[in-house]
């Protein structure tokens, strides 16, 4: 008798006894899971049977592509059984698509995924300035690809100035680094005043090329403030790098071609400038002149005191005339203001302001007896109105021996024993303002009528 653990054990011990220590298996991924943990946990299939498989985190961080569910695959690893589950499992350790190398899909997978999120966007690409003074070089200084980079600027733009920050340009860790050093770049822009940056390397596999494929150096790329040039490898070698880059050269030796003009054209150029500015310096010299010797032949320059003359001439007319019509117009105002003077002398207005100041001497004197009049009325009626009002007056009994008797409570007047009740306290009013506080301690019965 034997129990499940024993069997299991068994079993563990019979597959190592009988099966190679490592094996390399052809299959489909099917069911691919990475777990919390980090462990990958899937399945191998072919046309007949499926086999469980597992890879450990630590050998997962080192696969270069992201494996996907339907992929051609060749794993390799070694079978064992998981024993508290009862069943064998391959243990992965490396995996390799089948057909296409392992660094092609990751390169294409990253390609795939930066350009959905929009970094190769030509939105997103700096210019490059037209005639920079300071350009960064990224690369390794013990390559050859510094020597041409620096060989190609400087034989098309001697006047820039250049400045190398030497770093890896392949194996472990070489895109970390190259990152971190573009970063820092950046910040320190101000002590360094760059107007370019040139990250690049000289040709190699594609393996020998992976930092530049990494994702972490092409966010920095993306990232920077200064425009970067990527200069990595030959003509057919294409990198994520180049792609999100401002802009690609193909080789580094065509990194000059990219960032700097060439002199030579530049000379030519301002050569043609200076001939066509020469040309229309003679053209206008030659205009202005041909213009002055027809302005010399007009009748002004001939005679010039002549147009002064003739605005002298026409200022006396002007003036003369102007005397006249002032003359005139003040002649006339004159006869006007004596024929005023006649007519106000024929209506003696000293007289007629006499007659206007009796009449209103007798207009006042008639309101001011008129206002008295109604202001007399006014009071007799007033006098009238308070001696009813006073007749009217409750009160006004009181001083001929009258009293008047109210509720406290509501001071309402009472007028006959059922508007009281037992125990009501009553206020008596007398002349004078006096007054009597009272209590209601017995009501009379109400006295049948005599016949």
């Amino acid at each position: 008798t034997y129990t499940v653990s024993q069997i299991n054990a068994l079993v563990k011990a019979a597959i190592g006894k009988h099966l190679p220590e490592r094996l390399i298996v052809r299959g489909q991924i099917r069911d691919w899971k990475r777990h919390t943990s980090g462990h990958c946990y899937f399945s191998l299939k072919d046309e007949k049977a499926v086999l469980p498989a597992v890879m450990w985190k630590s050998q997962f961080t080192r696969l270069k592509f992201v494996p996907e569910e339907g992929m051609e695959i060749l794993a390799t690893g070694n079978v064992d059984v998981y024993l508290p589950g009862g069943k064998y499992q391959f243990y992965a350790d490396k995996l390799e698509p089948l057909g296409v190398g392992a660094l092609q899909i990751a390169f294409e997978q990253m390609v795939a995924k930066l350009q959905k999120e929009g970094l190769f966007e030509e939105k997103h690409k700096k210019p490059l300035p037209a005639y920079p003074h300071r350009i960064g070089i990224l690369t390794s200084e013990t390559g050859a690809a510094v020597h041409d980079i620096a060989d190609s600027i400087f034989d098309r733009w001697p006047l820039v100035e250049l400045f190398l920050f030497s770093v890896p340009v392949q194996g472990q860790g070489a895109a970390n680094v190259i990152a971190k050093t573009l970063s820092r770049v950046n910040r320190q822009n101000r002590e360094y005043g760059l107007d370019l940056l040139i990250v690049g390397r000289g040709g190699g596999s594609l393996e020998d090329l992976w930092a530049f494929n990494e994702e972490v150096l092409a966010r920095e790329i993306f990232a920077s403030k200064i425009p970067v040039i990527s200069a990595v490898g030959h003509e057919v070698d294409w990198t994520v790098a180049d792609y999100v880059a401002d802009a690609r050269a193909s080789t580094p030796t065509k990194a000059g071609v990219v960032a700097v003009p060439d002199q030579t054209d530049i000379i030519e150029r301002l050569d043609h400038w200076q001939q066509r500015l020469k040309q229309t310096i003679t053209g206008c010299f030659t205009l202005r002149q041909a213009q002055l010797q027809a302005l010399t032949h007009v009748e002004l320059f001939k005679r010039p005191a002549s147009l002064v003359q003739n605005k002298q001439q026409q200022v006396d007319d002007i003036t003369q005339r102007l005397y006249t019509r002032m003359t005139d117009r003040i002649h006339w105002l004159l006869r006007r203001l004596s024929q005023y003077y006649e007519h106000v002398g024929r209506l003696e207005p000293h007289r007629l302001l006499g007659k206007q100041a009796q009449r209103l001497d007798r207009i006042s004197a008639g309101m001011q007896s008129a206002v008295k009049d109604v202001m007399h009325g006014r009071t007799m009626q007033l006098e009238t109105f308070a001696q009813r009002l006073a007749g009217l007056n409750p009160r006004s009994v009181l001083n001929r021996g009258y009293s008047m008797t109210l509720l406290a409570q509501s001071g309402r007047l009472v007028r006959k024993p059922q508007d009281v009740r037992k125990g009501d306290r009553l206020i008596t009013e007398l002349a004078n303002d006096h007054r009597i506080e009272s209590q209601v301690t017995s009501i009379p019965k109400a006295q049948a009528p005599k016949a």
